[in-house]
């Protein structure tokens, strides 16, 4: 968070769940929390904050369910075994790069139930108690979500917590998705019953939880639950709320001074004061090495279909990727990409580069040589930065909300129009479904909405893994691959976990 300090972070997660990590090692649904916690309000803060404490891990949202959206083909990554398996959907669920996503989701859940469990317990004022809760609430949803989706189907859901009792670890799997995301729009509305709007907070809490994110959720819950009513609802009550617009230029969404801006819904929060909180994916998208400047770690490129998708009037097109001869400020110095000194290298797979989150990286170098802390980590092995990376923001909301309205067969055009109007391009009537997709794309790309789930949610995956991706230079980089709907709709659980669930756990057919 903006204003948590990573030390302070590390002495509340000690104090709050040490007790039980060896043995989170073999329980994947999570273990009770120390006997001796849970006692004071200074507990109730602490177990709270930890609830934070992982977004900022390397394989949550740094780099480990980037992996998985390397699927889309929006996407072509540093050429590496592990990638190369989930592009073709021949893993196994045991990937040193995705199979961690499990275990840290439901060690955020655990945490949130610990709360959840507990701080009713704690002397607090009502006030400070029901943030508490709607904060537990609104992170045990966001994570239930993301694992609903990744690994539940009809034919099986993924375990829900027994919330009551913290020893009973061994949970079976949901009957089937439906009984998730039942379960995690319930925890949403709780949630946006308690937590406050965002302009009522104090600037030290920025990041935490607050009504219209609680909303948000609800309606990407609802997406994928195919419940288009409750979809248009929530996102209407966002619109109504007049919370949020969109910003005027799309380029400032992915501006440090923007962070919490009024299209901010939810982030992986950073901070000025100390860049090693926070997301690594601005520098995991920098090119490997950064030509000698910084550790650029080079995984994710856009692809030509993504570029070729922008219509060339699109000022989405140069704010999102850089392309041969597109000049760009570096460590305050106007160079010019794969030219000259900035000519990409080897493991770029698709000669571009995304530039939404380059930003940080314009800033110039102090007197003294080194990177200015106040944008960019010094540490290039942890190379995280000021800025924000969303993970749902207003333009989603406007989307999510055309979305439903087309699946009822209502007119979108407001809501399409609005996203077209900010990108330079000229309004259209009888919006349909191919548009929408459209603007999913170009607004979307390279970040964490995932393109790889949309085409699954849309049933457009096997056709467009079908055709072969390509460097911008029209060579191919990956031929045509197959995707079985049956199958590859979800990923495989790891087998890891699987192992220690004395049986509660079975695999995904198919994997």
């Amino acid at each position: 968070m903006k204003k948590i300090s990573l030390l302070v972070l590390s002495l509340l997660l000690l104090a709050g769940t040490s007790a039980c990590e060896s043995e989170l090692d073999v329980v994947p649904q999570g273990a009770p929390s120390s006997g001796n916690f849970w006692k004071t309000p200074a507990d109730a803060k602490a177990g709270v904050n930890a609830i934070y404490a992982l977004y900022s891990d390397d394989n949550m949202y740094g780099r480990g369910f980037f992996w998985l959206n390397n699927a889309s083909d929006d996407i072509g990554t540093k050429p590496r075994q592990n990638a190369e398996r989930i592009k073709n959907f021949i893993v196994d669920g045991s990937e040193s790069d995705t199979k961690d996503i499990w275990r840290i989701h439901y060690e955020i859940m655990k945490r949130c139930n610990d709360v959840i469990r507990n701080v009713p317990n704690i002397a607090l004022d009502e006030k400070t108690r029901n943030g508490m809760l709607g904060e537990a609430y609104f992170n045990h949803a966001v994570m239930h979500l993301e694992l609903a989706y990744h690994y539940g189907d009809d034919r099986a859901g993924i375990p829900i917590q027994d919330r009551e009792n913290p020893t009973n670890v061994y949970v079976p799997r949901a009957k089937n998705v439906a009984e998730n995301y039942a379960y995690i729009a319930a925890d949403l509305i709780k949630a946006a019953d308690l937590l406050p709007y965002f302009n009522e907070m104090t600037s030290d809490n920025y990041g935490r939880a607050h009504k219209t994110a609680a909303w948000a959720y609800l309606v990407r819950t609802y997406l994928y639950a195919k419940d288009w009513d409750n979809a248009i609802k929530y996102a209407n009550m966002i619109v109504a709320s007049g919370k949020h617009k969109l910003l005027d230029n799309f380029e400032d969404v992915f501006k440090i001074s923007n962070n919490w801006s009024s299209e901010y819904i939810w982030s992986v929060t950073s901070s000025a004061e100390n860049t090693s909180l926070g997301s690594i994916f601005p520098g995991v998208c920098l090119e490997d090495k950064g030509w000698g400047v910084y550790n650029g770690w080079g995984n994710f490129y856009p692809t030509k279909e993504l570029f070729d998708t922008y219509a060339p009037n699109d000022k989405r097109r140069s704010a999102t990727i850089l392309q041969k001869g597109d000049k760009f400020v570096y460590f305050g110095e106007e160079v010019t990409f794969n030219e000259g000194n900035h000519v990409v290298s080897s493991s770029n797979r698709t000669g571009y580069q995304f530039k939404k989150y380059m930003e940080p990286f314009s800033y110039p170098k102090t007197t003294s040589g080194g990177v200015d802390i106040r944008y960019v980590n010094a540490n290039g092995d942890k190379p995280s930065t000021a800025l924000n990376v969303p993970l749902l923001r207003y333009a989603d909301v406007i989307l999510m909300l055309a979305e439903a309205k087309l699946m009822k067969g209502q007119n979108a055009d407001t809501e399409i129009n609005m996203i077209r109007h900010r990108a330079g391009l000229a309004d259209i009537s009888g919006a349909t479904m191919v548009d929408l997709k459209r603007e999913r794309r170009c607004e979307l790309a390279g970040e964490w909405t995932d393109r790889h789930f949309d085409l699954v949610r849309w049933g457009d995956a096997k056709e467009a893994y079908a055709k072969p991706l390509h460097h911008y230079n029209g060579t191919v980089i990956y031929p045509a691959r197959n995707f079985n709907p049956a199958v590859h709709h979800v990923w495989p659980i790891p087998p890891d976990e699987i192992a220690v669930s004395k049986g509660a756990l079975f695999q995904n057919q198919g994997w």
